[in-house]
C-alpha cells in the first residue's frame, strides 16, 4: 500500500489544472504522484488533510484525469484508490473527486 498526503508529500498550497497554472497544479500532481502511485501499487490511499481547501479544476485534472486521459478504469480506481480526510469540513472533497471520476468516464 502507497500512502500520499497531498499536504505532506505535493503542497499546501496548489492551484490550478495545467502548469501554466503554478507549479502545484492537478496535472503535474495526477502526472508524478497519483498515476505513478496507482500503477505501482495494489492500493494507494490519498490524505487531503491539511489544505485549507481545494479548487475543482485541481481535483478534477488530477483524480478526473486518471479516466478522462485512459489511465485507468472507473472499477480499477475504485478498487485500488482511496481518498481519507480526518477532518469534517474537508469530506465534501470526498464526493467532489468521485464525481469528477464518474464524469469523467461519461467524457
Amino acid at each position: 500500500m502507497k500512502s500520499i498526503s497531498i499536504a505532506k508529500d505535493y503542497s499546501d498550497t496548489h492551484l490550478g489544472r495545467y502548469p501554466a497554472d503554478g507549479p502545484f497544479n492537478g496535472q503535474r500532481f495526477r502526472e508524478e504522484y497519483l498515476r505513478p502511485a496507482l500503477t505501482e501499487n495494489e492500493s494507494v490511499v490519498v490524505n487531503i488533510d491539511d489544505v485549507e481547501g481545494y479548487g475543482s479544476s485541481f481535483l478534477e485534472e488530477a483524480f478526473g484525469g486518471l479516466i478522462r486521459k485512459g489511465y485507468f478504469t472507473i472499477p480499477e480506481v475504485t478498487k485500488k484508490l482511496q481518498i481519507v480526510s480526518s477532518k469534517p469540513e474537508l469530506e465534501i472533497y470526498l464526493s467532489l473527486i468521485w464525481k469528477y471520476v464518474r464524469e469523467a468516464h461519461k467524457e
